[in-house]
């Protein structure tokens, strides 16, 4: 089975859209958006027991940033986040650009990539 789903988050510049391909071992993410999206990063995490709580879940992630990009900051807390929501392996493929960003840009961009990550928890009833 494969499934896709869309979400999006913000306006202008800092809109974010979010597309997951669902299949029965795992979720691939493409995270896009600002004025320029493309691939920046790529990251691979797959849940695990925690290493001091076997209880809990953790995850290893493997990290592919593109050279001079920094779009792995907020593809890896996503990856690692749905990872463990879902037990299922998760690659997130991300690219958020906005020209001469500011604190407040990046901010910004962060924080709707997380209101459209929350809107797939939602949809996937994993909250």
């Amino acid at each position: 089975m494969i499934k896709n789903l869309f979400f999006a988050a913000g306006e202008g510049k800092h809109r974010v859209q979010l597309q997951a391909t669902l299949t029965d071992e795992g979720i691939m993410i493409s995270l896009f958006g600002g004025e320029k999206p493309h691939i920046g990063a790529v990251v691979l995490s797959i849940p695990r027991p925690s290493l001091a709580d076997p209880g809990r879940l953790s995850c290893t992630s493997t990290v592919v940033p593109r050279l001079g990009h920094k779009d792995d900051e907020i593809a890896k807390p996503l990856a690692e986040e749905l990872a463990k929501a879902c037990s299922q392996p998760v690659v997130v493929v991300a690219g958020l650009h906005v020209e001469r960003a500011q604190a407040e840009d990046i901010d910004l961009l962060k924080k709707n990539s997380w209101q459209a990550m929350q809107q797939l928890l939602n949809n996937l009833n994993l909250v």
